[in-house]
């Protein structure tokens, strides 16, 4: 299961913009209907809600809201409404820390021992500031299915270094790259260490208050007001909230924003020295990148969150400094894939048509038309999927509805196909053996398990 996606996704995306008058790129006239247009396909799939917001030099040229905010109360979206940025956080943590760094109160080559105690040497000597900012820490993530069902008290910067403190480093540091939502809450206790004051009063007085942000809440996500509820769907296709999920924001995700304050910090991000000068922003890894995109191609670079019922996205043309925020209260990638159709249309193209979630069309599939015809479609069936989650996650998700439903034989099946798509993958095998217990057959199961 997966809960933040990549704080900073890097995408170079082929776009090329047409309708250049009088020195404007984008014609409120022409994208507009178009943007209208992509948008109800996905509201009449019920599988978006939320704001679209088209800028060109941080001027809004398209800024619209969906649907509903809540669905029990009835309560509408708006422009104001609040939102769940997810791993977009990771981006502020940067800045911070590359602020930091600037100020010479940090080192990118500072070692994790030189700053926070109680980790085993092969962390504490050997992790760097570096390593934490780029996801080649060797930590992996601290939100196993237990992390759930602790308390908010157990959840805050402080009782995560107590699980971090024992959790073992994946691979050596430095040798390889891993997506770590726990490198990032190390990098907030380290901004909390090295200033003595908290990572959120540092996140305020450095980002929000210099940038005016005045719809962005940084902690307890319940006293916020005109909050968006997050909802998903199960492989049955029934809704369900996210209220249980994430409820303490750290910094590596789950600040309440609106898109129109992450256009302010965004552009800040990326132009100018509000927030920072280039000084500071070349300490950043993707800044060669950056500016190779901005002086020499009309592509794309995304920052983007989400985990259940969430899900928000920001695409930015370097080049023509136009951007694309879309923000939703649903399950990703919703957000990522309709901000790209937003990216298609402002090429003057036809943008792809929406799709059902992967783990309801397969499953849907499944139930209309057989396991061997999903064998034969799987691809086409998961079009609607993250491209940085496993796949066999979507065929370990339809076996557990129906192993939960008891029909064990179908699930056995479904099991079974992930083993021979997916061998190398611990967990499916021990999602087979679940059901061949469940079976009864208990000879089969424990040479699996």
């Amino acid at each position: 299961m997966k809960y933040f996606m990549p704080g900073m996704l890097t995408a170079f995306l082929s776009i090329t913009c047409a309708g250049q008058e009088a020195g404007r790129i984008l014609q409120e006239e022409q994208i507009t209907p178009k943007i209208d247009s992509l948008v109800r396909q996905y509201q009449d799939l019920d599988i978006f809600s939320g704001v679209v917001l088209v800028a060109e030099k941080g001027v809004p040229v398209y800024h619209k809201a969906f649907g509903l905010a809540n669905r029990r109360t009835g309560k509408m979206n708006t422009l104001h409404t609040k939102f769940d940025i997810g791993s977009m956080n990771k981006s502020m943590t940067k800045v911070v820390v590359l602020q930091l760094v600037h100020e010479g109160k940090l080192h990118l080559g500072d070692h994790l021992g030189d700053h926070l105690d109680g980790f085993a040497a092969e962390a504490a000597d050997h992790v760097t500031i570096e390593h934490l900012l780029e996801h080649r820490s060797g930590f992996g993530d601290y939100h196993d299915p237990d992390f759930f069902e602790l308390p908010k008290s157990e959840k805050n910067i402080a009782a995560l270094l107590k699980r971090i403190r024992k959790m073992p480093l994946l691979f050596e540091p430095g040798t390889d790259q891993q997506y770590s939502n726990t490198g990032y809450v190390l990098l907030g206790a380290i901004i909390e260490k090295v200033t003595g004051r908290s990572f959120y009063q540092n996140v305020r007085e450095r980002i929000v208050e210099p940038l005016g942000m005045k719809e962005t809440y940084l902690v307890d996500k319940y006293a916020v007001p005109d909050r968006a509820t997050g909802y998903f769907k199960t492989a049955k296709g029934e809704l369900e909230d996210n209220e249980g999920f994430l409820e303490v924001p750290n910094p590596d995700g789950g600040f309440q924003s609106t898109a129109s304050d992450m256009l302010v910090f965004y552009r800040a991000f990326h132009y100018g020295d509000r927030l920072w000068g280039d000084e500071t922003r070349q300490l950043d890894e993707l800044y060669p990148f950056y500016k190779q995109t901005a002086t020499t191609g009309s592509g794309a670079v995304a920052h983007a969150g989400g985990f259940e019922g969430a899900n928000t996205v920001h695409y930015e043309v370097l080049r023509d400094q136009i951007s694309i925020i879309v923000f939703a209260n649903m399950d990703e990638p919703v957000a990522e894939q309709l901000g790209l159709g937003v990216l298609t249309i402002i090429r003057g193209k036809e943008p792809s048509k929406p799709a059902l979630p992967a783990v309801q069309n397969v499953y849907k599939a499944c139930e209309e038309k057989g396991l061997a015809y999903v064998k034969d479609h799987f691809e086409p069936l998961t079009v609607n999927f993250h491209p940085t989650d496993p796949k066999d996650i979507i065929l370990n998700a339809v076996g557990y509805t129906y192993l939960r439903d008891g029909e064990v034989e179908k699930a056995i099946g479904v099991f079974t196909l992930n083993t021979e798509w997916f061998p190398d993958v611990a967990n499916v095998w021990d999602s087979l053996g679940e059901a061949l217990l469940a079976k009864g057959d208990r000879e089969a199961a424990p040479r699996i398990l």
